[in-house]
């Protein structure tokens, strides 16, 4: 260390260690004070509440169900979703609903690495309220009549999260008919595939996604209509074939002025809402048949956790709405009369890629308490925060850990830190508007360790759940007075859970301390089962005891206050050599933490003892540790290939590993360091941002081949 930096570092100690006396006089001071006000006992009390029970205590298989049941509300009651939203329609009339930001024109801009950014030129939130959304609800749907749609038919919804996707789905309902989704980032194998196998007459979709649309056309055979919604240039229409084209506001605009007596025809609890392609993390997506009971059975199970919101929060929607939790989550906020605000990952914050430099991003403008995330979104901002501290010098790093440790120590003792939310967290949160108040994250378990920094750091709630599409993402959510991490609550109310055997994995209900085994999952959120493929229904849904259950291949572990934690997945399983079996998972979850990490896949070949990670390193961080090792004349591509880089990503790997305690066959042995881009368009993550794991190893098979010492060309599967 030169003497420099080994001044600056005594300095930095000096500064820190003077702060914390003061921080230590302060707490003597305030305690009292804080322990009156705060009363940190109720807290410390909620950490040992029992959230759930079995239903037969000696029992290890038996289901166990929420213990708490929620006030009386409309959702507890309604049939359908379109007959919920009619009666919050009229308690809310006059109350905003949706809103969003109005796009006057577009551009593009060239950025210094050579890459083209679209930029978008945006008003501020335009809001229409539940008296009108209603109105407009019914002339989508008056209008979808007169275009040739038939109550009991399907129509297509391809297009990312904005207000008209909703519209569209709820005047469907409304008419009697019911969607189909498919994600706006799938491949063109599987549009055609859900497309045809829907069989749909009619295609709702945006004006940038005609393209698309255009090159399968000639595929599409039972196509007759497709709706686009406008943006802010005009799209090309011609070359469609015979095909109808028709603006979604000359669909609207039809529905309102028609004179024709149409009639509407209500649907039951049980009838189809939406057929739901998956994302697919193997092969072609499968659609799921979700009906209106399966959708109000999990909205029933959000109420009983989040009743006491007001109408005076705000929902951030920008989620797919293609993906089950946005769907269900905007249709209980709204049921709530909270209202939504559109938008979407290319425009959230002020440095968002489509946000105008010196513009604002949506976040700021609308000043959203409530959004939903998914663990790669939180990962992301986790790594943004620390890099944008650790920028500003050794001083700045060393307070902020010491300000997270502070604030940890407290939060696990039951009180609050005001005055450390008020310098630290103030700034943070401004990047989401400066008013979030609570955060649900889904789709994938997310590393404690992450849950601990944005709930510190932003000052918020944050709950993490689980569910999947065939049970309408209702299964299980935490409470918000729960400050545990790395769970995912318990189950929902009015659903159930439990335990099967899992012999391969040695997984069992009548484990110690806690039963572990496949998480089963009963109740009216169980969807009906797959579209066109009765084999796979029965291999995955099951009738017992009277009631209709998923089988979800997850294996979790149940705690004695009855929230559970997901520990592994059965198809993430792989035995190597000597017999040992790696959950290839959890170790992802583990490492992909790493700052160096962008995204990480982890392959094990049953002929060798060891696991190799295929990585996405994050160029900044990888520019970083360049310098350190005098190699930041290398380009990405060399630098991926470079001993010396691969030699110390693999330490930080292993640092990290050892950290997090996976055992040494979990350990990666060898790595490979990619500078493709893993995008839903590259066929290697889902639209949900999940890997691929089949098309990764088939993307990288000769490297992992070279690595494994193999000839030729043909990885055994573990």
């Amino acid at each position: 260390m030169s003497t420099g930096n080994m001044t600056d570092s005594i300095g930095v100690s000096i500064a820190l260690g003077m702060i914390k006396t003061v921080v230590c006089a302060y707490d003597l001071m305030t305690l009292p004070i804080y322990t009156i006000v705060q009363q940190p006992w109720q807290r410390s009390r909620a950490r040992n509440k029992i959230r759930a029970k079995p239903v037969k205590e000696d029992n290890c298989y038996s289901e166990w169900r929420r213990v708490e049941s929620p006030p009386d509300h409309l959702m507890l009651h309604a049939e359908t979703i379109d007959s919920l939203f009619m009666q919050t329609s009229k308690l809310y009339a006059d109350k905003k609903c949706l809103g969003f930001r109005e796009v006057f024109g577009e551009e593009d801009e060239k950025q210094p690495n050579g890459r083209v950014f679209r930029k978008l030129i945006q008003g501020d939130f335009k809001w229409f309220t539940y008296s009108e959304v209603n109105q407009r609800i019914t002339n989508v749907a008056r209008g979808l009549y007169l275009s040739g749609l038939k109550p009991g038919e399907p129509v297509m919804i391809f297009s990312e999260t904005r207000l008209e996707w909703f519209l569209s789905a709820m005047a469907a309902f409304r008419l009697g008919a019911s969607i189909a989704t498919l994600y706006a980032t799938l491949g063109l194998e599987a549009l055609i595939h859900g497309i045809n196998e829907t069989e749909v007459t009619h295609l709702i979709t945006t004006y940038d996604l005609l393209p698309k649309i255009k090159s399968i056309i000639n595929k599409l055979p039972h196509l007759k209509c497709i709706i686009y919604i406008e943006g802010p240039k005009r799209p090309d229409l011609t070359d469609f074939g015979s095909i109808e084209l028709i603006s979604f506001t000359q669909i609207e605009l039809n529905g309102s002025s028609s004179k024709q007596s149409i009639q509407f025809e209500p649907r039951k609890g049980d009838d189809q809402a939406v057929i739901m392609y998956t994302s697919g993390s193997t092969g072609i997506p499968k659609g799921v048949i979700i009906t209106h009971k399966n959708i109000l059975g999990t909205m029933k199970g959000f109420y009983a956790v989040a009743y006491n919101m007001t109408t005076d929060n705000i929902y951030m929607a920008y989620l797919p709405l293609a993906h089950v939790l946005e769907l269900a989550a905007e249709s209980f906020f709204i049921s709530m009369g909270i209202p939504l605000g559109y938008s979407s990952p290319h425009t959230m914050t002020d440095k968002s890629t489509a946000v105008k430099k010196g513009c604002r991003g949506d976040a700021p403008v609308l000043k959203p308490t409530i959004m939903a995330a998914v663990p790669l979104v939180l990962d992301r901002i986790k790594k943004a925060v620390t890099e944008n501290i650790d920028a500003q010098g050794p001083f700045m790093k060393s307070f902020f850990r010491f300000a997270l440790e502070y604030k940890q120590y407290w939060i696990k003792n039951g009180f609050q830190t005001p005055l450390l939310n008020k310098i630290i967290c103030g700034k943070i949160k401004a990047m989401l508007g400066g008013k979030i108040e609570y955060m649900v994250c889904g789709s994938a378990p997310l590393a404690p360790d992450t849950h601990d920094f944005i709930r510190n750091t932003l000052n918020v709630t944050l709950i993490s759940g689980y569910g999947l599409t065939e049970t309408a993402a209702g299964a299980t959510i935490m409470d918000f007075d729960d400050y545990s991490v790395g769970r995912a609550g318990p189950p929902l109310y009015g659903l159930s859970v439990k335990l099967s055997d899992w012999d391969e994995g040695n997984y069992h209900p009548r484990d110690k301390p806690n039963p572990r085994g496949e998480v089963i999952i009963g109740g009216d959120c169980v969807t009906a089962g797959y579209y066109k493929n009765p084999a796979m229904t029965d291999e995955f849904y099951k009738l017992e005891d009277g009631k209709r259950w998923f089988y979800t291949g997850d294996i979790g572990e149940i705690y004695p206050d009855g929230t559970i934690k997901l520990i592994d997945r059965k198809k993430d399983l792989v035995k190597l050599q000597y017999g040992e079996y790696i959950s290839l998972g959890k170790v992802e979850t583990e490492l992909k933490i790493c700052p160096i990490v962008d995204n990480i896949c982890v392959y094990g070949n049953s002929y060798h003892d060891y696991l190799i990670a295929i990585i996405v390193p994050n160029e900044k961080a990888l520019r970083g540790l360049a310098k350190q090792h005098a190699r930041e004349h290398l380009s990405l591509s060399q630098l991926c290939k470079d001993p010396v880089i691969l030699d110390a990503v693999k330490k930080i790997l292993v640092d990290r590993a050892t950290q997090v305690k996976l055992n040494r066959t979990e350990q990666p042995a060898k790595i490979l360091l990619v500078d493709d881009d893993w995008t839903p368009d590259s066929g290697l993550v889902t639209a949900a941002m999940k890997i691929r794991r089949k098309n990764i190893q088939e993307r990288y098979i000769d490297e992992i081949n070279r690595l494994y010492n193999i000839l030729g060309s043909s990885v055994q599967s573990a």
